[in-house]
């Protein structure tokens, strides 16, 4: 039977318990299911150490020797086994703290130990060991590489250990080389040079050597992203057939703007309009992605693109996550639209709008005299409808949920068009995989004559230097920005709270006003607060990330960040970006634990080294990886990655990206007899991507 229709319960060493266990927490079924578990490392098994070659980076090590002592300390649940090991010149120390009753030595025996070792009080130990009587030793413990399974606490609770799954793969490996049908066609395999299927599945479970494990893994990567990457494009493409309102005028509104601003737009701001208006005047729905760094000015080519709508006759709305950040676009927007008098109606909607404020807002909407609304979630509400709504502008969009981005398409009879827009750079590869289905325009320049932050790091016994640099700079007329990580305090954390920073802030600048927002407090205080702040009442505004996005402050000058060491990257660099607006030199504080980790000091040279946020975001997928990134990773990335690194594997994922679309310019529909093969694997895959968009109206 194939393995592909083999019930897994019915392979040995499983069994209808284990069975059941492998389904709940892997989703294995079928004995192929549980080939397609991919080892996540390898140890080397052919290497024999001595003790004295150990070095602290040594992650498991084997070794021959023998125990020549030991002893156990404690009693029942408490009770260690403490042994000596010694390998004919030197010794090291074997602890189990667990199982004690079951580990059974003896004198004079030849042991194979392997383990991970640790150096405690100038030795080296290991603690809970395998220790194989040299009698008992196959050749397969010391042959090759030796593979490492993910397992869960459910399965090591029942037996379902690393070594159990090797077991289990290991009986399938007969009936997995005769044969299992490729996935991918011939002419791809021979173009990038891919094992087979195969043999990259017998191989990336028990290679023979490193080079044969890489190659296996290479094809299997290629083959994860190879589909991904399919099933978004042909999304695109089916996508690009959906008629869209035609927009092809540049008309008097945009045009007015456009003469009025006292600047410039920068060649990047120039490009992405264009990219934009291409797509409006194609007569298809655009579905884009706009990527800008802090203060690249993303607003204003927003503000532009609406104008390119209302100017041809729709409506046009831009949905914000939060009202701080709401406010602060239509606050924008009408200081840009201000010459323009009359000629543009922006309005504002959001939950803080009274129901007599309402009333307007929404006879507007219908009757067309509000040509741009901007607002929170409250722009889905089912009250809220259009005469003409042509254009969906959102921002920072990873905060939305589908079904309330859904709501947004049924305002038109024809789905508006979509502009997604992120104030948080992505990683070229996370922008292939998250967004893969979207055009993107990337605005990748800053107006001319901005200085850069300048980023400190600082250790915190030093926070008698940092405040008298506050005091110079409050004394030269400017402001501060001081964000800490928690509103309560947090023992177990050992971080200095909110409310605790705030009353010694109260005490060290006592000549000075504070104020205090944070995420818990009611909108309406919030505001206060903020707009105390803005208009130079207070001097020193005490926050928690709340003001990450959506304040716009030009006399703040620096920023400090307490704490630095609790927050990722990317967060850190847009806490940044809310100095540096005006023309005076801006500062970024970092302040960090005297003892921080290897990770959270790299984290710190790289903020201290540049300004860059689409290299921050590059690092911060390089040191944390896909699963856990600010800003578009919040909730993970929306495919489930079994083997493929999206922080490692960035060419696989451009050549399988290009495979795909290879295939789909000759192919959309996948009906020629030699694609059927990608056609049937993406159905039974049914990869599918919360952006969606093609599905979402």
């Amino acid at each position: 039977m194939e393995l592909a229709h083999r019930d897994i319960t019915y392979c040995k060493n499983v069994g209808a318990k284990r069975a059941d266990i492998l389904r709940k927490e892997l989703k294995v079924n079928t004995a192929l299911d549980m080939v397609r578990q991919y080892p996540y490392k390898y140890i080397d098994r052919s290497r024999f150490y001595r003790i004295a070659e150990i070095e602290d980076e040594d992650t498991y090590v084997q070794i021959v020797g023998e125990v020549t002592e030991w002893h156990t300390i404690g009693i029942g649940k408490a009770q260690r086994l403490s042994a000596t090991f010694n390998d004919g010149m030197h010794q090291c120390e074997l602890v189990w703290f667990k199982g004690v009753q079951y580990v059974k030595l003896q004198r004079g025996v030849k042991y194979l130990l392997f383990g991970k070792p640790s150096r405690f009080n100038h030795t080296y130990n290991f603690v809970h060991p395998e220790l194989t009587p040299w009698s008992k030793v196959t050749p397969e413990m010391t042959q090759g590489l030796e593979p490492y399974y993910n397992t869960t606490e459910t399965m090591k609770r029942h037996g379902l250990n690393s070594k159990a799954m090797r077991n289990i793969i290991a009986e399938l490996l007969p009936d997995l080389k005769t044969g299992v049908p490729d996935t991918i066609g011939a002419d791809i395999l021979q173009r990038y040079r891919l094992m087979g299927l195969t043999d990259a599945l017998v191989n990336v479970h028990f290679p023979k050597d490193t080079p044969t494990m890489q190659a296996a893994r290479a094809r299997l990567k290629f083959e994860e992203l190879f589909y991904i990457q399919l099933q978004l494009l042909r999304q695109m493409k089916r996508r690009e057939q959906n008629p869209g309102f035609a927009m092809p005028i540049v008309g008097s509104r945009f045009h007015a703007l456009y003469k009025s601003l006292p600047f410039d737009l920068t060649g990047a701001q120039k490009r992405v309009i264009h990219e934009i208006h291409d797509d409006l005047k194609s007569g298809r729905q655009m579905n884009r992605l706009l990527q800008g760094d802090v203060g690249s000015g993303k607003t204003l080519v927003a503000l532009l693109c609406c104008l390119l709508a209302v100017d041809n006759g729709y409506q046009t709305c831009i949905m914000a996550p939060t009202e701080i950040l709401a406010n602060q676009h239509y606050e924008t927007l009408k200081a840009f639209l201000a010459p323009l008098g009359d000629a543009v109606h922006v309005a504002l909607l959001t939950g803080s709008t009274t129901a007599k404020q309402r009333v307007p807002i929404h006879n507007g909407l219908l009757n067309g005299t509000i040509h741009i609304l901007i607002g929170t979630h409250a722009l889905i509400e089912d009250t809220v409808q259009w005469q003409n709504l042509g254009l969906v502008i959102i921002d920072e969009q990873h905060r939305f949920g589908v079904a309330q981005r859904a709501k947004l398409w049924s305002k038109n009879d024809i789905p508006p068009h979509v502009l997604v827009m992120s104030a948080t750079p992505i990683p070229r590869t996370l922008a292939m995989t998250v967004y893969g289905d979207l055009h993107v325009s990337i605005i990748d320049e800053l107006p001319p004559g901005r200085k850069p932050v300048q980023t400190i790091h600082y250790n915190i016994n030093r926070r008698a230097q940092v405040y008298a640099f506050l005091r110079k700079q409050i004394q030269e007329g400017r402001q501060i920005y001081v964000v800490y990580p928690l509103i309560k305090e947090n023992e177990k954390l050992d971080l200095q709270d909110l409310q605790n920073g705030f009353n010694e802030l109260c005490e060290a600048f006592p000549e000075y006003k504070i104020s205090m927002v944070h995420g818990q407090m009611k909108a309406a205080d919030k505001d206060l607060q903020m707009q105390r702040f803005a208009s130079g009442e207070t001097q020193i505004l005490v926050a928690t990330t709340v003001i990450e996005v959506g304040v716009n402050v030009p006399n703040a000058t620096v920023m400090m960040i307490q704490n630095a060491e609790r927050f990722g990257l990317s967060q850190l660099h847009q806490l940044r970006g809310r100095v540096g607006r005006g023309a005076d030199q801006s500062y970024c504080l970092l302040l960090t634990d005297m003892e921080i980790s290897g990770d959270t000091r790299k984290r710190m040279d790289i903020m201290v080294a540049t300004n860059d946020g689409f290299r921050i975001a590059e690092e911060d997928l390089r040191l944390r990886g896909a699963g856990d990134i600010d800003g578009t990773q919040q909730s993970g990335i929306p495919f489930d990655l079994h083997i493929a690194n999206l922080s490692t594997d960035g060419q696989l994922l451009t050549l399988a990206r290009q495979a795909a679309m290879d295939i789909l310019d000759q192919d959309p529909l996948l009906e020629d007899e030699m694609n059927r093969i990608y056609k049937r694997r993406l159905d039974s895959l049914r990869i599918e991507s919360p952006q969606n968009w093609s599905e979402i109206s």
